[in-house]
């Protein structure tokens, strides 16, 4: 039996080729072509133009558009995880006056993954160092990182993007200093003469930086186009939970989870932010914990809302 199969991602037409029946019926033959996906000329992030006609921005832009473009477990996880995240850090942009499309650099980051941690030991969803989170006014000890607080670390990032914004007038660049750092950008400024990430030439990390963001923004913005297809069902969303406030340490966070009738696991994958089974608080800082409601804990199809209609086929 002769079997052909093509695959046809990005709307582009296939045809089928004849090819000879194989003697041995169980035998089977498998083709799979694939398409380069269509580089757009123009790109834009967060409002600044994006020349893809400059053969040098267009070889750079291609090169991040065929690797997401063909790492679909990958991207599969992150459209699932961004239905969960996404709602929280766009209003956390919105109000710090911070462009939407920053949370890209978060996806691209972490992968959306609330535990990441680097080789160089940035933590959370937006990778932010120990002593940056300190910097800006982050708890982190031994109980407590809050690096991990999604809330809290995404606004420390938009602080971080503002000031360096303010440095350059570009957001481009004030997302490569992310990458980068501060004192790297100000040095290839002054040493290239220019503000504008596109006109400036890093090392290959940083060079890539920037155009990881787009390419995730241009896939993310039409998923099916690329050949990612998910229902409605498939889809992450954050459970419904109740916040107490607690002003005093907890010896055993397995007994305070069991007090409010769930369990340990629960209790952290709520709050990642709390690092071991206790909460030492003797100056009696008040702290937000989030408790899984208990009818929120089986998956519920009927709670997922879908974040961005074109994600799923049934929305």
């Amino acid at each position: 039996m002769l079997i052909f199969f093509v695959f046809c991602p990005f709307n582009i037409s296939c045809q089928s080729e004849k090819n000879e029946r194989k003697n041995t019926e169980n035998e089977s033959d498998f083709e799979i072509v694939y398409y380069a996906p269509e580089i757009p000329k123009i790109a834009y992030f967060c409002g600044e133009k994006v020349d893809l006609t400059n053969y040098y921005l267009r070889e750079r832009y291609d090169r991040e558009l065929l690797s997401f473009s063909y790492w679909h477990s990958q991207i599969f996880i992150l459209l699932k995880r961004a239905n969960k995240y996404f709602p929280v850090i766009e209003s956390i942009l919105e109000k710090e006056g911070v462009p939407d499309d920053f949370k890209y650099l978060a996806l691209i980051e972490s992968s959306l993954d609330q535990r990441a941690v680097s080789s160089a030991q940035a933590a959370g969803i937006w990778q932010i160092l120990a002593e940056t989170a300190k910097e800006y006014g982050l708890e982190v000890t031994e109980d407590v990182d809050e690096r991990y607080h999604l809330e809290k670390a995404t606004v420390l990032a938009c602080n971080y993007l503002k000031k360096t914004y303010e440095q350059t007038g570009y957001w481009s660049t004030a997302a490569a200093s992310y990458n980068a750092g501060k004192g790297r950008i100000t040095k290839v400024v002054e040493t290239q003469q220019t503000n504008d990430y596109f006109d400036m030439l890093f090392g290959e990390e940083t060079n890539r930086y920037v155009f990881r963001i787009l390419v995730a923004k241009q896939i993310f913005s039409d998923p099916q186009k690329y050949g990612f297809y998910l229902k409605k069902e498939d889809l992450y969303y954050l459970v419904d939970y109740d916040l107490v406030e607690v002003d005093y340490s907890i010896p055993n966070l397995t007994d305070f989870a069991k007090s409010y009738k769930i369990n340990y696991q629960l209790l952290k994958d709520a709050n990642p932010w709390l690092r071991t089974n206790k909460l030492d608080n003797k100056n009696k800082k008040t702290y937000q914990i989030k408790i899984p409601k208990e009818n929120a804990i089986k998956f519920n199809p009927k709670k997922v809302r879908v974040h961005q209609k074109n994600w799923v086929v049934n929305p």
